[in-house]
C-alpha cells in the first residue's frame, strides 16, 4: 500500500447531515494533501457504509489504505453511534437508509463518489444507486448481498420465520429486553464467536470488541425491526442497471451472508469482479486485511480511481499475501502448479466477470478443494 507521513494527514472533520425526516446523521471525513493525488480523480471521495449494529469497526485497516489516494468519509445510520434516533419511528427500512446516504452525499458536496458497503451496507449502497446513480464512479461491496438476508442466514430461512415472534416478545416487555440486551458481556460474545467458528481465530480481540460493545448500545427494538426490514428488502431488480464497475468481496466461511449470494450478485452486475477470500468469514476485511486491501487497491487502480503515482499490486504480491495466511507444509515442488492462488488470481483478481461471466462449477470446486485450511 502507498504510505504517507502521519503529520501530512488532516485531522478528522466531524459534522451532521439531516435525513428527510430531520434525523441527525453523524458524518466524519479525513483527507490526505492534494499533492498526494495529483490527477483529477482526486476529487472522487470514498463513502463507507456499515453493516447493521456497526459504527465503523470494519474499516479499521481499509480507511488508512484508501486515505493516501482520496478523501474518505464515514457516517452512522439512524439509531446508531452518534446519529440520532429516527424522528419518524417507521423510517427504518433500507430505502430510508439509502435516502440518508444520498443526503450525506449532498452534505459532503462531493461530485464523484466510490461507495463502499459492508454487510447491510451493500443493500444500502445499491438502493442509493437506484435513487441517485449520478456520479457514482464505482462500488465495493464486502461480505453482503442484494437483499433477503434473513432468508439465508446460516443457510436457512429460520431467522426470517422466528424474527416476528422475537419482535413481538421484545415489544411486549421493552424495558426488560433493553436491560438484558445492554448487559451482554462483549468478551463472552467474542469467545462464543470464536468457539462456533463465526469468526476466524486470526482476528484480533481489540479489532472486534469495539463492535461488540457498540451493538449493546443500539436500541434493541429498533435493531430487530431494522433486521426484519433488511430481510424483506431486495435490490435484485436494480443490479442489471448498474453501469459503474463493482468489486464484490466474499468470505468463504461467511455464515451471515454465504458466498454463493455474493457470487450470484456478481453474475447479475454487468461490470462486476468477484473476489473470494479463502477461509474468510463475515469480517474478512479485519481477518485478512492485507489481502482484501491489496485487491481493492488493484480494482481502484484498474479503473483509474487512484492517484497517478500508485502502482497496481502484482499477481505475485496478492498471491504472496494470500499464501501467508495458509499452511502449505507437506507440499513438494510438484504441487506448486496446483497452488490455489494462481487460480484465485484468474478467477478473482483479473476475471472476465465484466461481461457477466460466472465460473463453471468445476472451477469453484477446484478453488474450494485446493484451499488449505489454516492450522
Amino acid at each position: 500500500m502507498t504510505t504517507i507521513q502521519a503529520e501530512s494527514i488532516s485531522a478528522f472533520e466531524e459534522g451532521f447531515a439531516f435525513g428527510a425526516d430531520g434525523t441527525r446523521l453523524y458524518v466524519q471525513s479525513q483527507s490526505a494533501p492534494a499533492s498526494h493525488a495529483p490527477n483529477k480523480s482526486s476529487t472522487c471521495q470514498a463513502i463507507l457504509c456499515d453493516g447493521l449494529l456497526c459504527d465503523g469497526y470494519i474499516w479499521k485497516y481499509l480507511w488508512p489504505a484508501i486515505l493516501p489516494h482520496r478523501r474518505v468519509s464515514h457516517w452512522h445510520y439512524r439509531g446508531h453511534g452518534r446519529s440520532g434516533l429516527p424522528v419518524d419511528p417507521q423510517a427504518i427500512h433500507i430505502p430510508d437508509h439509502a435516502r440518508d446516504l444520498n443526503h450525506v452525499r449532498s452534505y459532503l458536496q462531493g461530485h464523484n463518489v466510490v461507495l463502499f458497503g459492508h454487510s447491510m451496507g451493500c443493500q444500502v449502497a445499491l438502493e442509493a444507486y437506484r435513487m441517485q446513480p449520478e456520479n457514482v464512479r464505482a462500488m465495493v461491496l464486502l461480505c453482503g448481498t442484494y437483499g433477503k438476508v434473513t432468508e439465508t442466514f446460516r443457510g436457512s430461512a429460520l431467522l426470517s420465520q422466528v424474527l416476528p415472534r422475537i419482535i413481538e416478545r421484545v415489544v411486549a416487555v421493552p424495558h426488560l429486553a433493553r436491560a438484558l440486551w445492554s448487559r451482554i458481556p462483549p468478551e463472552m460474545v467474542f469467545r462464543l464467536a470464536l468457539l462456533t467458528g463465526e469468526i476466524d481465530k486470526s482476528v484480533r480481540r481489540e479489532d472486534l470488541l469495539p463492535y461488540l460493545s457498540h451493538m449493546t448500545h443500539v436500541d434493541l427494538p429498533i435493531f430487530l425491526r431494522m433486521l426484519q426490514a433488511a430481510g424483506e428488502h431486495t435490490a435484485e431488480d436494480v443490479l442489471a442497471s448498474v453501469t459503474c464497475p463493482v468489486l464484490v468481496v466474499a468470505g468463504e466461511r461467511d455464515s451471515f451472508t454465504p458466498p454463493f449470494l455474493a457470487e450470484t450478485m456478481a453474475s447479475l452486475l454487468p461490470q462486476a469482479e468477484y473476489f473470494l477470500v479463502a477461509g474468510g468469514t463475515h469480517i474478512a476485511p479485519l481477518e485478512q486485511h492485507d489481502l482484501v486491501n491489496a485487491r481493492i487497491e488493484a480494482f481502484l487502480q484498474e479503473h483509474h480511481l487512484l492517484w497517478a503515482g500508485a502502482h497496481r499490486p502484482s499477481r505475485e504480491r496478492i498471491d504472496g499475501i494470500a499464501l501467508a495466511h495458509w499452511d502449505c507444509s507437506g507440499l513438494d515442488a510438484g504441487d506448486s502448479h496446483d497452488c490455489p492462488f494462481p487460480m484465485l488470481w484468474l478467477h478473482l483478481c483479473d476475471p472476465p466477470h465484466r461481461s457477466g461471466f460466472v465460473p463453471q462449477q468445476h472451477q469453484r470446486k477446484q478453488v474450494s478443494r485446493r484451499c488449505w485450511l489454516r492450522q
